[in-house]
């Protein structure tokens, strides 16, 4: 009597975690249908990798841990399993050669991500993973049960299809750059299920200053007067001053650092650069205190980090070079000649300053160490690098799977977990897709 074969197992998104799920399970010897909304496989992956593919980061593994805050107790005992290291042999494997930048970044020798992609797809279709593009996941036709089929709905260009399947891998990403998938939309359809879900917010992200607070007198009152005719809410509004905005947005800030104390004790203190946008500041150092500063500005409505233009000299050195007679010399020369700041840095100091402050040398010398920028708002996740919240680990077991939905796992930027650039977003992603991959082998042969 001939016997139907096995149901497929159905991975849910072409990102990096769906493609890990896929390939452990496919090597398992399990049939996988791969399934996404994208005409293409990988659209966030290779975008990430455009300028550079930072694919994970070499520092030690304590350091390496902490990244995560605080969800390191959920995904340190993945990120075991399935680290830096496992990273770099697993390229090595599909015969991408990796190397260490001087800061501990991770590369491909060629930094793109393009070629990486290439020989995972094809290796996949070699062990005979299928895919479905344009499918649009659209929940279950009923609630998953034990030892049932999954009973999955999806959206294609030729109409709604109906999937049967033994069990489900989600790896549909989280709510930045919604044009390449990545748009939350499956959010209400695990809420539908009793799931619950952390909102999502952004992560890496930049943000919107504050405006300057305070032009003297009668300007300053006709300004409150006009922002009240056209209903805005009183006080300074967010963004540059119009001149700082036309002359230095897109321009970097380098060779600064920030620190940065929430109202819970919490600190950040680093050295590196960022950059100026119309409205506000975004970049590398920014991203790395954006978790922070989004927090504080959620439960404060702003946050005020301080900004050090010169690091690489001691508060008293930049004290007396300030003091120093300037004679009939501007400020902004004697500030060029005496410390080498200028440019944006200097234009910073009286976009946010007091002409009272400026006049003051031992008041500017301490703002030129520790200026203060207050932020107001993040900007909208989909502008954002990645996104926090999503499906909590509370809601799933050891193996991704989530309680009350037998054979249905989660994986990658879905769950809520959030981290800083450099590595660890990617590393993340893979080792939690392998572990949902490998929790639906051990569910699947009744472990």
């Amino acid at each position: 009597m001939n016997q139907n074969p096995p149901l497929p197992v159905a991975v849910i998104g072409a990102g990096p975690a769906g493609l890990m799920a896929a390939e452990v399970l496919a090597a398992a010897g399990r049939a996988v249908h791969v399934y996404d909304a994208m005409p293409s496989a990988g659209r966030k992956f290779l975008l990430a990798g455009k300028g550079g593919l930072n694919m994970t980061h070499a520092e030690p593994a304590p350091a390496f841990l902490s990244r995560y805050g605080t969800r390191e107790p959920w995904l340190a005992p993945l990120l075991r399993r399935f680290g830096a290291d496992a990273v770099r042999a697993w390229a090595h494997g599909l015969g991408v050669e990796t190397f260490v930048g001087s800061s501990g970044r991770v590369f491909p020798h060629d930094m793109k991500a393009a070629p990486l992609l290439r020989a995972w797809l094809h290796r996949l279709r070699g062990a005979g993973v299928q895919f479905h593009m344009r499918h649009r996941w659209l929940g279950w036709d009923a609630p998953p049960v034990a030892g049932g089929p999954q009973a999955l709905r999806f959206a294609t260009p030729a109409g709604e299809v109906a999937v049967p399947a033994a069990a489900a891998v989600l790896a549909l990403g989280g709510a930045s750059w919604a044009r390449l998938g990545c748009d939350g939309a499956w959010v209400p359809l695990l809420e539908a299920l009793g799931v619950p879900v952390a909102p999502l917010a952004p992560a890496n992200c930049g943000f919107d200053v504050a405006g300057r607070a305070g032009l003297p007198g009668a300007a300053e009152t006709r300004r409150a007067f006009l922002r009240e005719l056209a209903g805005a809410a009183p006080g300074p509004q967010p963004g540059w001053t119009p001149y700082f905005a036309e002359r230095f947005a897109g321009q970097p800030f380098k060779s600064v650092a920030i620190a940065f104390t929430d109202s819970q004790g919490r600190r950040f203190a680093r050295r590196g650069e960022f950059v100026a946008t119309a409205t506000g500041v975004e970049g590398g150092l920014v991203y790395a205190a954006s978790a922070l500063l989004r927090d504080e500005i959620a439960a404060h409505g702003h946050a005020t980090f301080h900004l050090d233009l010169l690091p690489a000299l001691a508060p008293e050195r930049v004290a007396a070079e300030v003091r120093h007679p300037r004679g009939a010399r501007s400020l902004s020369s004697h500030l060029k000649s005496r410390l080498g700041l200028d440019g944006i840095k200097a234009a910073l100091l009286h976009e946010l300053l007091e002409p009272e402050t400026l006049a003051q040398p031992d008041r500017l010398a301490a703002a030129i160490k520790a200026l203060p920028v207050t932020v107001v708002a993040a900007r909208p996740v989909d502008e954002a690098i990645s996104s926090a919240g999503g499906v909590p680990f509370e809601a799933l077991d050891a193996h991704l799977m989530l309680h009350g939905a037998p054979g249905v796992f989660c994986a990658g930027e879905m769950l809520d977990w959030e981290a800083p650039t450099g590595g660890y977003l990617l590393t993340a992603c893979w080792a939690t897709g392998r572990a949902a991959g490998e929790g639906a082998l051990r569910w699947l042969a009744g472990a």
